[in-house]
C-alpha cells in the first residue's frame, strides 16, 4: 500500500452506483409503470447484412438477419409485428473488430476532467486518423493508475462507415441508443455511464418521465434517510433540554435547601460557642456556695468580685493565711494568693485580708 498516493473520489460513479442499487429495491411492478423498456435487441453490423439478437438478464437470443436495403426494412417490419418484445427494447449498435479500432493510453491525471478534448488533440499522434475522420469515445479503465496518470480506453470508428450504418439503420425504423465496440463493449445493466460512438442528433431520445420519478423516488429515499438521522438526534435534543430544566429547577432548589442548611449550621455553631462559654465557668451561685462552705464561722467577707476567671474576695479572719490553703484544696479554685498585705484591725483583733483566685473547675460542683 502507498500511503503517498492521492484518494480519487468518483461521486458520478458513487451516485450511479447508489442509483442502481435504488432501483434494485423497486418493484418490478412499478419498474414497468415507469420504465416500458425491457430487454436490448444488439445490432451487428455484417457486410451489408444486419445480425439482430435479443438480450436480457445476461441471456442472448438470435433474432434475423436482415439485408440492408428495402427489402431487409419490410422483414424488419414484420418482425416487429410477429413479436411485441422488439418494441419495448433498446436498441444499440455493436461494431465488430474490423468496423473499429480501440487503443488504451495512459493520459496526465489533470486531462481527467476533459478526456474528450484532450483525446480529440491528440488523436492524430495515437491514430492514423484526423478528428474530422472519425468518430471516437473515451472510457477509463478501471485499473489502478500510475501516480499523476490515468488511463484510458479509446475507441474510434470512420465517419463514413457509421454515417451509412445509421442510415440504414435508421431507414429501418431504429433508433439506437448509444454504439460500442465489440471488444470494448458497454455494460448493459449499468444503464448509464457507458461512452456512444453515435453522433448527437442519431442517439436515442430517452424521456424525461421515468428520470424524473427515478429522481423523486431518489429525493423521497434521501429525505428518508434524513429524517431516520435527524429524528432520533431531535428527540434526544428535546429530551436533554428537559432534563436541562427539570436539573436547573432542582440546582434552585438544591441552593436554597444549602443556603438553609447554611444558616443552621451558623445557629449549630452559635448555641454550641454559647453553650461551651456557659460550661466552662461554674454559676455565680454555685460557686459562692462552695466558697460559703469552704470558709469558717469565725471568717467573714465584705467584699467579693468575679470577672474572667478570677474571684476576688475581701474580709477578715482570726487566721487568714489558713485561707490560701483551704481555697487551694478545692477543685473549684486554684493559684490562691493576696493581692495585698494582711492587716490587723485595731478593735475586732481580726487579720484583714483581699485574696485573688483563679476559678478552673467547669461544668457542675462537687460540693468539696
Amino acid at each position: 500500500m502507498n500511503l503517498n498516493s492521492t484518494i480519487d473520489l468518483d461521486f458520478k460513479q458513487f451516485f450511479r452506483w447508489w442509483k442502481r442499487e435504488l432501483r434494485f429495491l423497486v418493484p418490478e411492478k412499478l419498474k414497468q409503470l415507469v420504465n416500458v423498456k425491457e430487454g436490448f435487441i444488439i445490432v451487428r453490423p455484417d457486410g451489408n447484412q444486419l445480425e439482430l439478437t435479443y438480450e436480457l438478464n445476461g441471456q442472448t437470443e438470435f433474432l434475423a438477419r436482415l439485408d440492408r436495403n428495402e427489402f431487409g426494412a419490410d422483414q424488419y417490419k414484420a418482425l416487429r409485428a410477429t413479436d411485441e418484445r422488439i418494441d419495448k427494447a433498446t436498441i444499440i449498435i455493436r461494431l465488430a473488430r474490423q468496423d473499429g479500432i480501440q487503443k488504451e493510453l495512459a493520459l496526465p491525471a489533470a486531462a481527467k476532467g476533459n478526456l474528450y478534448q484532450v483525446a480529440a488533440y491528440e488523436l492524430d499522434r495515437y491514430t492514423p486518423f484526423k478528428e474530422n475522420q472519425v468518430y471516437f469515445a473515451v472510457k477509463p479503465l478501471d485499473v489502478v493508475n500510475e501516480p499523476g496518470q490515468i488511463r484510458i480506453k479509446l475507441v474510434i470508428a470512420t465517419r463514413e462507415f457509421l454515417d451509412t450504418l445509421c442510415e440504414d439503420i435508421t431507414a429501418m425504423g431504429m433508433v439506437p441508443l448509444f454504439a460500442d465496440y465489440e471488444d470494448a463493449p458497454n455494460t448493459l445493466e449499468q444503464n448509464d455511464g457507458y461512452y456512444n460512438l453515435l453522433r448527437d442528433i442519431l442517439r436515442q431520445k430517452t424521456r424525461k418521465t421515468p428520470r424524473l420519478i427515478y429522481s423523486a423516488l431518489i429525493t423521497s429515499v434521501c429525505i428518508l434517510l434524513a429524517a431516520v438521522i435527524a429524528l432520533p438526534v431531535w428527540f434526544e435534543y428535546r429530551e436533554v433540554k428537559a432534563l436541562e430544566l427539570k436539573t436547573a429547577a432542582l440546582e434552585k432548589d438544591a441552593r436554597k435547601v444549602k443556603a438553609l442548611q447554611s444558616d443552621i449550621d451558623a445557629v449549630i455553631d452559635e448555641t454550641r460557642q454559647l453553650i461551651d462559654e456557659k460550661n466552662a465557668k461554674p454559676p455565680v451561685i454555685e460557686m459562692l456556695n462552695v466558697l460559703s462552705m469552704l470558709i469558717k464561722d469565725d471568717t467573714w467577707l465584705s467584699y467579693a468580685q468575679y470577672s474572667d476567671g478570677h474571684l476576688q474576695i475581701q474580709g477578715e479572719s482570726p487566721a487568714a493565711s489558713t485561707l490560701i490553703a483551704v481555697l487551694e484544696a478545692s477543685e473549684l479554685f486554684a493559684n490562691a494568693r493576696f493581692v495585698s498585705p494582711v492587716t490587723q484591725d485595731s478593735i475586732s483583733k481580726l487579720e484583714r485580708f483581699q485574696i485573688t483566685v483563679d476559678v478552673t473547675k467547669a461544668g457542675g460542683i462537687d460540693g468539696k
